[in-house]
């Protein structure tokens, strides 16, 4: 398997299906290292004579150990529940294997215990190193918001016909009414959304001003989000963690020079004399934001950002308007 290239994942309506084996992997480990953790406790000599090992003198470390493997087998099956949420148990998992093969790995070559006793221990977690590493960059990918690798992105008709609002609707069916004031944020640690998150009454009092509705869009599963808004659950989100909605607006990475170019600088010292600071990747850090008025599935007006410091100008965004104004062609 190439690991240089994203897992398949089906993410659409802002949520990642998780793939069947992912499931049966961690499902696996976790009633492996349970029934594990019991037979240690319930048996705790059973594992040093099978090995043809002396005995330990401290047996309650041992009886440790197994109540330890019991916690990481829990943790594997509540993680099986949704993998890509609960990644940081993987994360513990595979560590340990990591550790674990390493460890004995070395004991062998020193001589402190015999092959059979290595191969035996080697063998217990490498068969779950591997799947383990497949599911991380799994997930990974799903909160960087990689594309799968040969897919078609999707059209705008497609995408507002597929992504839902937090209030329920279709992106399509909340166009129809009335025009959308769409904000395409950046990852939440970002020092200009945190700015943005500052202003954010203010940017809906511009929207409502014009007949207008404010809709975040951002890159994390559906209710993430939350974390970061301070109670402003009144104003619309769409959840788009693998960026198939940045993609059908036109809205791509950004390079070194979008990122942290001349740009940038400016705008940067002004956010973090403000207070806004930085804050830990919530998103990919590489996706470039913007914003657009959106009505009846088609673009009247669009602001996508040259650099991570471009901010949306919302009055920019309506000058024209109501009047109608020709709608934006945006590649498919």
């Amino acid at each position: 398997m190439d690991l240089s290239s994203p897992m398949p994942s089906n993410c659409h309506n802002g949520r990642c299906q998780t793939p069947a084996w992912m499931k049966f992997v961690l499902l696996g480990a976790g009633a492996c290292y349970l029934v594990f953790g019991l037979w240690v406790n319930l048996f705790p000599h059973d594992y040093f004579d099978h090995l043809g090992v002396e005995r330990p003198n401290h047996p309650m470390i041992w009886n440790a150990v197994g109540l330890a493997a019991a916690a990481l087998g829990i943790g594997f099956l509540i993680a099986a529940r949704n993998p890509y949420r609960h990644w940081l148990l993987i994360l513990f998992g595979f560590l340990k294997s990591s550790f674990v093969l390493w460890a004995a790995t070395r004991a062998w070559i020193d001589g402190s215990i015999g092959f059979s006793a290595t191969l035996f221990v080697v063998f217990d977690d490498l068969i779950w190193w591997f799947p383990l590493a497949c599911i991380l960059w799994a997930c990974l990918q799903a909160h960087l918001g990689r594309p799968v690798p040969g897919t078609r992105p999707l059209s705008l008709r497609e995408a507002g016909d597929a992504y839902r609002l937090s209030s329920g609707e279709t992106l399509t069916e909340a166009s129809s009414d009335r025009a959308l004031a769409l904000v395409f944020l950046r990852h939440f640690g970002c020092t200009f959304t945190r700015r943005l998150l500052r202003e954010l009454e203010q940017v809906k009092a511009e929207a409502d001003r014009h007949g207008a509705r404010l809709v975040l869009v951002h890159m994390l599963q559906p209710g993430g989000e939350n974390n970061y808004l301070g109670g402003r659950d009144h104003i619309a989100r769409i959840a788009d963690p693998m960026c198939e909605l940045y993609r059908a607006f036109g809205l791509g990475k950004g390079g070194f020079l979008e990122l942290f170019g001349p740009r940038v600088w400016l705008p940067a010292i002004s956010a973090l004399i403000r207070g806004c600071g930085m804050g830990h990747l919530a998103g990919d850090g590489l996706q470039l934001p913007g914003a657009f008025l959106f009505h009846r599935g088609e673009i009247l007006s669009a602001q996508r950002a040259r650099s991570q410091a471009d901010l949306p100008n919302l009055p920019a965004l309506f000058e024209g308007l109501p009047s109608p104004a020709p709608a934006e062609k945006v590649p498919a």
